[in-house]
């Protein structure tokens, strides 16, 4: 580029292509025909986006694809100025909004990204339309950075933050502006608040965008928060909390209410939990499940969706993360006639999915499957879900006992939580049934003392087990940009307290999460499992008979070839899948034998 000033205009086309071309990323012949064809005559459309369009490679190494965001970070480069992907889990839109018009914003193509103390961060893909920064540096009073960012990113979030802001301020107006209720007058929760219309068009705009982002995102959960002077919302996203948006306390209790309505809850009561569940459609037109819940805390009611995509029900195991010798092992198991099957591991571990999944495998027209839930996690028209309703005394125990004279081939007890529900359970195994359950205990071996411990006499466990499974979810390495490495002295040291008291062999290298605009910088996408399982074996059977201690189980099951979760968790370490700080973040230490 001239170090000479550029005239105030806007990019064209074939000052792009000749920018390109002369730092060798395009080809000169290919260059000229595209400018020869013109196709650049499309209107306003950004040069750049014309260019993406082709799905050029660049010709310098590593060869990457031209796409919009290549383009962006190259115009960057060119023209001096940093580049900056807009991220609105990042921006304070509120705070943005203020500092100019969206008309003013629209008309130069620019969009404020962040204001600090003494700067104002504008985005914009025009590095050489300066005229609006003399008009607003006035106006502003701070210094203004200019960063180039994604044309299309600038013009989507033009639109999305200003109309987000509008609402917001819309219903704010049409709102008490007093504040929220907090625990000093906790006693008022049930009186409702008739200051606020839930179904007032700026409402449904903000939870409408809410919905919306958080499926872009690929959040498992919404968590609207309420606090003393305002309400948070955050997203779970592969297992990690992130603050998406600070929201007055006003619009969050009318965003809580208008999605208790839809959720067919009772928006007068504030004073006790509730349940409900949503069905709508992400913005790709795919149907998902919101499942709802509500509690009060000190400064209002609480209110977390769960987000459940039914398409993960018809996975294959292997893209659970089961290994082939494990998806053996549990199809096994789950193919037995009768008896029980547990997998055990805590909330969030991916126990419902493994358990829907198994039985939608089983679900063929030849038999019944019926399920005991409490909630029902997802709707599956493939079996029949019983809602347990404790209540009205319909509790596990009661369910499995009215399940039994309903001519059952499969049952799925959601929980055993209890000696009765564990007793029910075992006499529908001993009756001919096969028993899908899950427990909370850190390993498969556990299980089993788990449920001496409620009381279940050790010679039903062994006649009525077929085996136990734990599983844990892990974050999954990101395949656009985790990067391979040797093993680093750290590395030997963090792999060996890995697998310790194992002996295994280490890899080769190892992957690093590196981050990513694919990965939202994290490093890190999706999430698979890692499983333990336990097939209840003759000498297993034995041990629980004979009411042997835990360290006696676990060590028989080892012996038996039970790979312990931090050994499948380091195969997937050894594979590329997976970093050994995520391992031992979610995994437990492994039992040693040979310690006192």
């Amino acid at each position: 580029m001239a170090e000479e000033t550029p005239q105030e205009h806007r990019l064209t086309l074939t000052e792009v292509i000749d920018a390109l071309v002369a730092e060798g990323i395009v080809g000169a012949t290919e260059g000229d025909r595209f400018k020869q064809e013109r196709r650049y005559h499309k209107g306003d459309t950004h040069p750049i986006i014309v260019i993406a369009e082709q799905r050029w490679k660049s010709l310098l190494p590593p060869h990457r694809m031209l796409d919009l965001e290549t383009l962006t970070q190259w115009l960057a480069s060119w023209c001096g100025l940093d580049y900056m992907h807009v991220d609105p889990l990042k921006i304070n839109i509120s705070g943005v909004t203020e500092v100019m018009s969206i008309s003013y914003a629209t008309r130069f193509r620019i969009l404020p990204v962040e204001v600090r103390a003494n700067e104002v961060v504008i985005a914009t893909a025009e590095p050489f339309q300066r005229a609006w920064e003399a008009e607003m540096l006035p106006i502003l009073r701070k210094d203004i950075r200019r960063v180039i960012s994604n044309p299309d990113d600038i013009t989507r979030f033009q639109v999305e933050f200003y109309n987000l802001a509008r609402s917001i301020k819309g219903a704010m107006s049409k709102g008490d502006v007093t504040g929220g209720t907090n625990f000093e007058q906790l006693v008022e929760l049930g009186k409702g608040n008739k200051q606020f219309d839930a179904n007032d068009s700026h409402i449904v705009t903000i939870v409408d965008w809410l919905w919306q982002y958080a499926f872009e995102q690929r959040a498992s959960d919404i968590h609207v928060e309420p606090r003393r002077d305002l309400g948070i919302v955050r997203f779970r996203i592969d297992g990690v909390l992130h603050q998406v948006y600070q929201i007055p306390m006003t619009v969050l209790k009318a965003m809580t209410s208008r999605i208790k309505i839809l959720g067919r809850m009772d928006v007068i009561e504030k004073r006790r939990p509730q349940d409900g569940r949503i069905k709508t459609r992400t913005p790709d037109g795919l149907e998902v499940e919101l499942r709802l819940s509500t509690i009060p805390t000190a400064f209002g009611e609480k209110l977390v969706m769960r987000i459940f995509d039914p398409d993960v029900l018809v996975r294959d195991f292997s893209e659970l993360g089961f290994a082939d010798e494990e998806s053996k092992q549990w199809q096994e198991m789950s193919v037995q006639p009768n008896g029980i099957i547990l997998v055990t591991g805590p909330t969030g571990s991916g126990k419902t999915v493994t358990l829907y999944s198994t039985l939608k495998h089983l679900a063929t027209p030849e038999v019944n499957v019926c399920t005991l839930e409490d909630p029902i996690e997802m709707i599956e028209g493939s079996f029949n879900q019983v809602q347990i309703l404790p209540d009205i005394g319909m509790g596990f125990a009661e369910g499995i006992r009215s399940l039994m004279r309903q001519d059952p081939d499969i049952i799925m007890v959601g929980e055993i939580r209890d000696l009765e529900t564990a007793d029910m359970a075992i006499q529908a195994a001993l009756t001919g049934h096969l028993v899908l359950s899950t427990l909370h205990t850190n390993d498969a071996p556990s299980a089993m003392t788990r449920l001496v411990d409620l009381g279940v006499p050790p010679y039903l466990l062994s006649a009525t087990v077929l085996g136990v499974m734990a599983q844990r979810l892990i974050r999954t390495l990101c395949p656009k940009c985790k990067q391979a490495g040797g093993m680093r002295a750290e590395d030997e040291a963090a792999w060996t307290a890995l697998v310790a008291p194992w002996k295994s062999s280490k890899p080769a290298q190892l992957y690093h999460a590196v981050g990513c605009l694919d990965c939202r910088m994290t490093g890190y996408k999706g999430r698979v499992g890692i499983y333990e399982i336990m097939p209840m074996s003759v000498e297993i059977k034995k041990l629980v008979a004979n009411g042997a201690e835990l360290g006696k189980l676990r060590e028989q099951a080892m012996r038996e070839g039970m790979k312990p979760l931090r050994i499948a968790g380091a195969k997937k370490v050894a594979a590329g899948l997976t970093t050994i700080a995520e391992i031992i973040k979610v995994a437990p230490p492994m039992f040693d034998p040979n310690s006192p």
